[in-house]
């Protein structure tokens, strides 16, 4: 009962990123700019799906939804980091700690999910481009974020509780950020049966995920390759490539961190990847889905030309 109580009422200790590096100021000022600069981008994503009519379609709006959740997770860990940095210490208390790993496994199931369900929005438009109205009607597009939500929020809580409930009576320093690996290390209770529950969810959840997108992809091949139009193989191309990058991303990510033997790699490198995936996807995933979309670069020119902003 006492190491559950000091567990409850300590604090923990967050060893910055910036501190295991020789140039401190200058990694800070990296972050930050691909922070602040993904943040911009992925905010004038959502202001144009959210203003202009011509984007409130199935596609943007789930792409909506998974800029929200892209945004997410950096949104959790950055400025924390950052605060740390400039003030010069690195404690979180039991409860902020609890919020971090709570929102950044909410983020993280829920844009695996959501991922994987975007790829029968990709199958349904170039396979039945004619009944894509009805496949993709609202009720669907919201059901498959309420699903991807849903999923989130339960397995946060359950992940959450549970791991918090071990009491934590040693070192009580944590690299970066409070993820559930990461806070297990530092537990003087056995947690190798939880562990193991975890990644066999894990690879289960994988598993499915990574199937639905083979199955719908694998539908697209075959649909693009009795394509005669060379502009629709490249129109049917074009709609799913954006999707393909995110996913191989995400997953790639996924796959090296819950995956590849823990032999393999270290709790500190499982932080430091993590951590750049956010920030890479967060900076990327506005640019993968506009330059090439002129969807979007009009929607853009609308509300700049509203602004007056546009060039003439």
């Amino acid at each position: 009962m006492g190491d559950v109580n000091q567990s409850v009422t300590s604090d923990f200790i967050l060893v910055g990123l910036f501190s295991h590096s020789g140039s401190r100021q200058q990694l800070f000022s990296l972050v930050a700019a691909t922070f602040t600069m993904g943040l911009l981008g992925n905010t004038i994503l959502l202001v144009l799906i959210c203003l202009d009519y011509r984007l409130h379609t199935p596609m943007y709006f789930l792409l909506n939804q998974l800029s929200l959740f892209v945004v997410g997770f950096p949104l959790v860990t950055i400025p924390k980091m950052a605060s740390h940095f400039l003030q010069g210490e690195g404690s979180i208390s039991f409860g902020g700690c609890a919020a971090q790993i709570f929102f950044l496994t909410l983020m993280g199931m829920a844009e695996g999910i959501l991922l994987a369900l975007m790829s029968y929005d990709c199958y349904a438009a170039v396979c039945h481009p004619l009944q894509y109205p009805v496949l993709m009607r609202r009720q669907v597009c919201l059901l498959m974020v309420g699903f991807s939500w849903l999923a989130g929020v339960l397995n946060a809580s359950i992940q959450t509780s549970i791991t918090l409930h071990f009491p934590y009576c040693a070192s009580r320093v944590v690299d970066h950020f409070c993820e559930v690996p990461a806070l297990l290390k530092l537990s003087c209770a056995d947690t190798s049966a939880y562990e193991l529950a975890l990644s066999t969810l894990g690879v289960l959840i994988l598993v499915l995920s990574l199937s639905l997108i083979a199955i719908s992809y694998g539908h697209v091949l075959g649909a693009i390759i009795h394509m005669h139009s060379e502009e629709a193989r490249n129109k049917a191309f074009t709609t799913c490539s954006s999707h393909i990058t995110v996913v191989g991303l995400f997953y790639g990510v996924v796959v090296f961190m819950y995956v590849v033997p823990g032999a393999y790699h270290s709790p500190l490198q499982d932080n430091v990847v993590s951590l750049f995936y956010s920030l890479v996807t967060l900076t990327l995933n506005p640019l993968i889905y506009s330059p090439r979309n002129w969807e979007v670069l009009m929607a853009l020119a609308k509300v700049l030309s509203r602004a007056g902003l546009r060039p003439k």
